[in-house]
C-alpha cells in the first residue's frame, strides 16, 4: 500500500500515528523481555495499516521528527503504568541518526511519560551509520550517557562490516528474518545464523533473532545461544490496549522435547566448525567425568555439559545465554574472584571451594575448579574454560583414613613430635 503526500502530512496534523508493540522474549525461558514500537497509521476507514512509503514521504518532507514525536509521547505514556515498565525497542532512521536534536527529542518525550530511558533501546541499520561515521558516533554516545541501550538492526543485510560494531557503543546485534527463515532449510545456512550469533558474544552483545515464526526455528536459536527473539510465533503487533494482557500472561511453555534437543546440541554455537571437529568437542564434553563449560567474557554460559548442569541444579538448555551469578546467586561470590582474575588472563588451577548445599535436606560438598582463559589471534581474552570436579567424597575418605591412624594417648603424642 503506498500514501501520498497529502495523507501523509493528514496523518501527522490529525494524530492518526499509532504505536504498536511486538513482544520481544527470551527464548531459553518464553518470559517476555519487552516490545518493539512500530509505527501504524489509522487511515479514514478505521484500519491500522503501515504504507510502504510513509517514513520515506516524512524523511523527503522535513516530516520525520512531528511522526516520531507522536510515536515517542504514544508509547511511552501506554507503557508507563504497566508493572515493572517493560522495555522498549524503537527504530530510528539513517537521517534521523545524523540529526544533532534526536536525543533532546527522546530525552524530553521520555521526562513528559516519566519513562525511564534505561529501558528504552535505539535500533539503526547500518546505513544509519554509512554516510557520517563520525556524527553518528557523536549521537550514538549522547544517547548512550542519557541511558539508553543500542542495537545494530538488520545485521548482514548489507555491508555488515565488524567496523561498523566496533565503531559505535552497540549494546545488541539482531539477525535479519531472512537468516532465521533459513535455518531450517540447510546445515550452511544454520552456520551462517550460528556465526553472526558467536560474533555478537564475541564482542559481548546480546543477540536478537528476527521473525521466528516456528518452534523449530526457535530450539536452533536456543541451542545457538541466541538470548531474545520477536515474529509471529510470540505475537503479532499490538495496540497499547492490549498490553496489560500480554504483560499478565505466563511466560511461554518450552517444551521438555525442545530442551532435550537443545541439551544434544550445546554446540551448536560452534557449528561453523567442520561435523567431525564437532562431533568430537562434543564427546569429549559428554564423556568428561568432570563438569565443564565455556563462558564468555559477560561471564554467560556458551555451553556446558550435563554434569555441570547437574552439579548446578538446573538443565543444559537452561544456562544457555545467562550468566554464573544468574544460575548459581549463592555460589557467585565465592567464584568471582577466579573468575574475574582468569579474565584477566591468569590460568588457575585446583582451587579447592566449598559448595553451601542448595535446598534443604541437601548436604555441603567440596569442588575443585580449574580456569583457563582462551585467547584469540590478537592475544585478547575471549572467554573461559572452566572445569569442576566434585572431590566431597574422596575428601571425606582422606579424612576418614587419617582418623583411622589416630592413636591416642602419649604414644600419639610422642609420634607427632617426631613428626
Amino acid at each position: 500500500m503506498l500514501v501520498n503526500l497529502g495523507e501523509v502530512v493528514r496523518a501527522i496534523e490529525h494524530d492518526e500515528l499509532l504505536p504498536c508493540f511486538q513482544p520481544l522474549v527470551e527464548l531459553r525461558t518464553g518470559r517476555l523481555s519487552g516490545f518493539e514500537v512500530l509505527t501504524r497509521w489509522r487511515d479514514p476507514l478505521g484500519s491500522l495499516v503501515m504504507p510502504d512509503n510513509l517514513i520515506s514521504l516524512a524523511e523527503d518532507n522535513a516530516l520525520l521528527d512531528r511522526a516520531m514525536g507522536q510515536i515517542l509521547r504514544k508509547a511511552f505514556a501506554s507503557v508507563t503504568d504497566l508493572p515493572d515498565s517493560p522495555m522498549l525497542a524503537i527504530n530510528v532512521s539513517p537521517i534521523q541518526m545524523q540529526e544533532s536534536s534526536l536525543p533532546a527529542q527522546i530525552r524530553e518525550a521520555a521526562a513528559a511519560a516519566k519513562f525511564p530511558l534505561d529501558h528504552l533501546t535505539i535500533e539503526v541499520t547500518e546505513g544509519a551509520l554509512l554516510n557520517d561515521l563520525v556524527r553518528a558516533r557523536t549521537i550514538a554516545c549522547e544517547l548512550k550517557a542519557m541511558g539508553c541501550r543500542l542495537a545494530l538492526d538488520d545485521f548482514g543485510t548489507g555491508y555488515s562490516s565488524p567496523r561498523l560494531l566496533q565503531a559505535l557503543p552497540f549494546d545488541e546485534l539482531k539477525i535479519d528474518a531472512s537468516f532465521v527463515r533459513l535455518m531450517t532449510k540447510t546445515r550452511d545456512n544454520r552456520k551462517i545464523a550460528g556465526a553472526i550469533v558467536g560474533l555478537g558474544h564475541s564482542l559481548g552483545l546480546i543477540t536478537v533473532a528476527e521473525g521466528i515464526e516456528t518452534e523449530e526455528e526457535a530450539s536452533i536459536l536456543r541451542g545457538l545461544s541466541c538470548e531474545l527473539g520477536q515474529g509471529w510465533l510470540y505475537g503479532r503487533p499490538v495496540t497499547a490496549d492490549a498490553l496489560p494482557a500480554i504483560v499478565a500472561r505466563p511466560a511461554l511453555h518450552i517444551s521438555s522435547a525442545l530442551s532435550m534437543e537443545v541439551e544434544r546440541h550445546a554446540f551448536w554455537g560452534l557449528d561453523a566448525l567442520p561435523a567431525h571437529r564437532l562431533a568430537q568437542l562434543q564427546a569429549i564434553y559428554d564423556g568428561a567425568p568432570v563438569g565443564l563449560c565455556f563462558l564468555d567474557c559477560n561471564l554467560r554460559y556458551v555451553s556446558l555439559n550435563k554434569r555441570l548442569a547437574d552439579m548446578n541444579h538446573a538443565p543444559v538448555a537452561a544456562h544457555l545465554g545467562r550468566t554464573v551469578k544468574e544460575m548459581i546467586p549463592n555460589l557467585f561470590s565465592i567464584f568471582e574472584p577466579y573468575l574475574l582474575r582468569a579474565l584477566h588472563g591468569e590460568a588457575i588451577a585446583g582451587v579447592e571451594v566449598a559448595r553451601p548445599a542448595f535446598r534443604p535436606g541437601d548436604k555441603d560438598s567440596i569442588c575443585l575448579a580449574s580456569y583457563q582463559p582462551a585467547w584469540d589471534e590478537a592475544g585478547e581474552v575471549i572467554g573461559l574454560s572452566i572445569s569442576v570436579v566434585d572431590i566431597t567424597d574422596l575428601k571425606k575418605t582422606k579424612e576418614s583414613h587419617i582418623e583411622s591412624q589416630y592413636v591416642p594417648g602419649p604414644l600419639h603424642e610422642l609420634s607427632s613430635l617426631v613428626i
